[in-house]
């Protein structure tokens, strides 16, 4: 599997050090969760956030041509709400214009029924 930059991954805490968790991906390699990326607020000790053996969605936020891997776990958070909001405003839509459709049909339906008589 080829890791690419922006990537939303999900992968498994080895090792937890004072400025970060190494993450180990799908493919086996590993990234590493500076700990200023681990949350939104300040994080000083990131134990309280992450345990050893803990599954994570991680963010691919570089890949360095020496292979070492940047990962991110609060922007890999962001980008899910994004995705999410927007596919609840997707669903909001076509939830709405079933719903026209719906009402269209039936007062179109009620209109033929009413004025049907009168055209002949």
């Amino acid at each position: 599997m080829l890791i690419k930059r922006g990537q939303i991954l999900e992968g498994i805490v080895k090792d937890i050090i004072q400025f970060g968790a190494f993450v180990e991906l799908p493919n086996g390699k590993v990234g590493l969760v500076h700990i200023s990326e681990v949350a939104e607020e300040y994080v000083e000790d990131i134990k309280k956030y992450l345990k050893e053996n803990q599954t994570v969605k991680v963010k691919v936020i570089d890949v360095k041509e020496d292979g070492k891997i940047s990962l991110s776990i609060k922007r890999a958070k962001e980008t899910m709400k994004r995705e999410n909001k927007t596919k609840r405003a997707k669903d909001d839509f076509e939830a709405k214009l079933s719903k026209f459709l719906k009402d269209s049909n039936q007062k179109l339906s009620e209109y033929n029924k009413r004025f049907d008589g009168k055209r002949r």
